[in-house]
């Protein structure tokens, strides 16, 4: 087992577009792993291997590396930037003890960084941030570094300063040792001049950092204001201690296309991210244990990937205690024994056998576990510690999916339904109304990735249809002295139900109601359900546009029957008359869900968006900027919202986030009513 203080466990995290798998390469390269920097517009890291991924040059799924930096043992978790993909970083991030923000040099902080943030900044993870793209055309350093105080509200330590920008980006200055490092066209390091026109820029911004790391700690603040100075060592040590308190953010610069910063980086999070001996007892759902070694064994089920050849891979951090290759375990989740045969290490799509037995810390890849799910927690046969799973951020958009050939259903449900494991953030269901097979997910790229994965892999060929919008029907007035009668005889015994009825509208989300004030025996009391039923029955099937009818009370006052005719059955057809009879004698009203959205966009964009979020009949209820972001609420029909997703990138650049959640029902406006009732007409038909 390698010497756990010295081991570190992080995560690389950032928006979409920083440049984050590149750094991942770079780190991988300097490590000795890979031999030459792989490219992601041509398909060739390390990390980004599935076909899906090749083909839209962007991760889809976390990757995996571990590696040796200076004999210390690194595991590497590289998680997806766009926010289709990254529903399960809470997930990530518990299997870290440290977390790298790769930020880019071209937009610094964007809405998604805020996002992300926030998440690292719930579940406690010290954290540093790497600028990146220091050589494109558009690098604005200090405007990248300043985003992250004012943008993120965190107080950040540079590290590095830049020497030069853009295409003559050649050398850092080390704020720490006050030398220049020069970087030559392999990305190598040596040792040069600071130039003169940046002295006193790098000397103000050595007096920032060391403040910055004074204020953390109260002893270090009261010697640096008597002495105006700290040695190296307090720096360092208290650099060290505010990071680990969540208090400072390490800076760190790279351009990573072409190698430079590599080595940096990785000297950072050796020197000031936490071991797995720094982490807080695990917390479980009842009692806790310690991130030790000597503590009984306990591993967190944080990711399931597919794997062509080798089946089903349960990817787990190792909490506490030390995992063996050949031993049992007991998921603590559901109860159920698991067999662990060969551990393996991942380094991206490869999978490495290690007898090494595994400590706190480490990533390790089981294959074939039977009863064990992303979620779950492995503990050896005595334990009872149970990790309480994180949460998953909610799904945006939902889509039907239908076979392509009729009769394909069960196949269509069962390829999708493999794919939930590995993705947690996906969710399947029926719709009972439809029957329409319904997925929903992070956004529409993440649906329709999705659904070439379970073509590619399982044969099954679906078709990908916008889900109907559940709109519901409802009574606009009463409908008062309402007769429902059914008779029928053709020989035999004969039908007979009769029953009289009010309707009366009931205010939005109050339900169904129905009230009996039969007297006098009018109608025999086991026959007064039936008519309930039959009432029930027919507003399930709408009478406008097919749509359930909801939000009315129906009482039933009188009636009458027959000793040998009436039934159940006769009153159930009874009460369904009595209710489409009061349909059309009422007036009806078309409801559709309007729901709940907030959106987060760079000021500039504001305007935009609101004018937008108007132009789909929403109603905007205000707006709240924070650092260069503003977040809009609003009420807004979810018909308008089905494709909301790639039209907010597209107004956005990329930069907008939103999420939505159901509100309630509202009257449709006679144009959509007219619309939706044609459009069922015409479905009717053609079915």
């Amino acid at each position: 087992m390698s010497d756990l203080n010295k081991q570190r466990t992080y995560a690389l995290v950032g928006h979409g577009g920083s440049g984050k798998t590149t750094v991942a390469e770079m780190m991988l390269l300097n490590a000795g792993v890979i031999n030459r920097l792989g490219k992601v517009e041509e398909g060739t890291t390390a990390l980004d291997y599935e076909p899906e991924e090749i083909k839209r040059r962007g991760s889809t799924q976390p990757g995996f590396a571990n590696f040796k930096w200076n004999k210390n043992q690194h595991f590497l978790i590289d998680t997806p930037g766009d926010s289709n993909f990254a529903g399960d970083l809470n997930y990530m991030l518990t299997a870290a003890d440290g977390v790298v923000l790769v930020i880019d040099a071209v937009d610094g902080v964007k809405p998604l960084t805020r996002k992300i943030w926030a998440s690292m900044q719930e579940a406690g993870r010290p954290a540093m941030v790497v600028i990146n793209k220091m050589d494109r055309d558009r690098a604005e350093f200090d405007s990248a570094f300043d985003s992250i105080a004012e943008g993120l509200g965190a107080r950040p330590a540079l590290l590095y300063y830049p020497i030069g920008s853009r295409e003559n980006f050649k050398g850092v200055v080390d704020m720490l040792s006050g030398k220049a490092l020069m970087f030559d066209d392999q990305g190598g390091v040596t040792e040069g001049e600071i130039p003169g026109d940046i002295a006193d820029t790098v000397e103000s911004m050595r007096e920032a950092m060391v403040e910055n790391i004074a204020e953390s700690d109260e002893a270090l603040m009261e010697k640096y204001f008597e002495e105006g100075e700290l040695t190296p060592d307090e720096v360092l040590q208290g650099l060290k201690a505010g990071v680990m308190a969540g208090e400072l953010v390490p800076v760190v610069i790279s351009a990573a296309l072409e190698n430079k910063g590599g080595q940096m980086i990785l000297d950072t999070i050796q020197n000031l991210m936490p071991s797995p001996l720094d982490h807080a007892p695990w917390q479980g759902e009842d009692g806790e244990v310690e991130s030790s070694p000597d503590a009984p064994l306990s591993c967190f089920v944080f990711k399931t990937l597919a794997d062509p050849f080798a089946g089903q891979l349960t990817v787990v951090r190792v909490l506490s205690g030390t995992l063996k290759a050949d031993s049992s375990l007991k998921n603590t989740s559901n109860g159920e024994k698991e067999r662990v045969g060969q551990l393996l290490l991942m380094q991206g799509k490869e999978q490495t056998p290690t007898k090494d037995p595994m400590g706190p810390g480490s990533i390790v890849t089981l294959a074939k576990l039977k009863s064990t799910h992303t979620g779950n927690t492995l503990c050896d046969e005595k334990g009872g510690f149970v990790l309480a799973k994180p949460p998953v951020s909610p799904q945006l958009i939902t889509f039907a999916l239908a076979p392509a050939e009729k009769g394909d259903e069960d196949k269509v449900y069962a390829a999708v339904a493999k794919l939930l494991d590995e993705d947690v953030t996906l969710t399947l269901s029926r719709d009972e109304e439809s029957g329409d097979i319904l997925l929903s997910g992070m956004g529409q790229n993440h649906i329709e990735i999705s659904v070439e994965k379970a073509r590619r892999r399982y044969k099954a060929d679906i078709v990908l249809k916008t889900p109907k919008v559940p709109y519901r029907e409802t009574f606009r007035s009463p409908a008062k002295e309402i007769q429902g009668r059914h008779k029928k005889q053709s020989g035999g015994r004969g039908q007979f139900g009769d029953c009289w009825i009010h309707i009366d509208p009931m205010q939005h989300g109050a339900g169904y109601e129905f009230a009996d004030q039969i007297v006098g025996g009018a109608i025999p009391r086991q026959y007064i359900p039936a008519v309930d039923k039959g009432i029930q029955e027919a507003a399930a099937r709408g009478v406008l546009a097919g749509y359930p009818v909801i939000d009315f009370k129906a009482t039933c006052y009188d009636g009458s029957y027959h000793n040998v005719d009436s039934s159940e059955m006769a009153f159930k057809i009874a009460g369904s008359i009595a209710f489409k009879k009061a349909a059309e004698k009422a007036q009806m009203a078309l409801l559709e869900p309007v729901m709940l959205v907030t959106v987060a966009v760079p000021d500039s964009f504001m305007g935009d968006i609101i004018g937008d979020l108007s132009s789909r009949r929403g109603k905007v209820l205000g707006s709240d900027s924070t650092a260069g972001v503003t977040e809009i609420k609003a009420h807004v029909p979810m018909a308008e919202m089905l494709r909301y997703a790639p039209d907010l990138n597209a107004m956005t650049g990329g930069q907008g986030t939103f999420f939505m959640e159901f509100a309630q029902y509202e009257e449709c406006p006679p144009n959509v009513t007219e619309q939706v009732i044609a459009d069922n007409k015409r479905t009717a038909e053609a079915e």
